[in-house]
């Protein structure tokens, strides 16, 4: 019986999906899309998840899409090659919308290659931390395609426009401190150590109260498509939210009761 595409493990409240294809650098192909989008989908309805850890098995992160499913699909007939894809795309894009929309705090621990899609799963995660050995490539070009898994949106808001055209046009590879210099990471650690660190700071962002970390999340992922009049007023709906979970009321007894003492 063949391993699952895809674990998942949770300890302490802290969900680690593995992408478990080893044996191809953890490439996506579609049945692993499948499987993707049912974790995702289980991660974000499950309360007692506080953070979510992306990782890959083995040698790689993601080594993206899977060439010989795009071998396959230029084999089809002339006449379904575009619908297939567009299916396909549909479901790249739902799995990369779950894990960017996820309500909860998402962190890439990124292990050796994450290139083409793989790259893009990561940009979809709130943060990235990157073992010595990693590095990052945005290889779509070296196939005749473009990012088609969010990258062109979530590249540019954290690397700048320019800085993003030279890696998407280019294709060339990013070595974890490079990544770490221009932003492409936040953090870099010791290969060895790489998902216990991922792990230890996803506790650390998901300590907090849930219902605000969904809204502040939510808020902040708007704001640099919102004027300032416009996150006001989602803050402000969010905060009256905000007002009466039991987590905001038990905060505020535990701190009038400790100033009491």
């Amino acid at each position: 019986m063949s391993e699952p595409a895809i674990l998942l493990s949770v300890t302490n409240g802290i969900a680690t999906l593995t992408l478990n294809r080893p044996a191809v650098r953890n490439a996506i192909d579609d049945a692993m899309r499948g499987v993707m989008i049912e974790a995702l989908e289980e991660v974000a309805a499950d309360p007692a998840i506080k953070a979510l850890v992306v990782t890959g098995a083995g040698t790689a992160f993601c080594a993206g899409g899977d060439v010989r499913g795009m071998k396959n699909r230029l084999a089809a007939p002339a006449e379904e090659v575009a619908i297939n894809g567009w299916r396909r795309q549909a479901r790249t894009h739902k799995s990369i919308t779950l894990l960017h929309l996820m309500p909860k705090p998402t962190i890439a621990a990124v292990n050796g290659a994450a290139a083409g899609l793989g790259a893009d799963v990561a940009l979809a995660c709130d943060f990235i931390i990157a073992g010595d050995s990693a590095h990052f490539t945005m290889s779509f070009i070296n196939r005749g395609l473009i990012p088609d898994g969010g990258g062109m949106y979530f590249l540019p808001r954290r690397i700048g426009l320019s800085k993003a055209k030279d890696l998407v046009f280019s294709g060339r590879r990013v070595a974890a401190e490079e990544a770490l210099a221009m932003g492409l990471a936040d953090r870099v650690a010791p290969d060895a150590d790489l998902l216990a660190q991922a792990q230890a700071w996803a506790e650390q962002v998901g300590a907090g109260s849930s219902g605000a970390l969904a809204l502040a999340k939510a808020t902040l992922d708007r704001s640099l498509e919102s004027t300032f009049e416009q996150v006001l007023a989602i803050g402000s709906q969010s905060q009256a939210i905000c007002y009466t979970t039991a987590e905001h009321r038990a905060s505020v007894t535990a701190f009038l009761e400790k100033s009491k003492k």
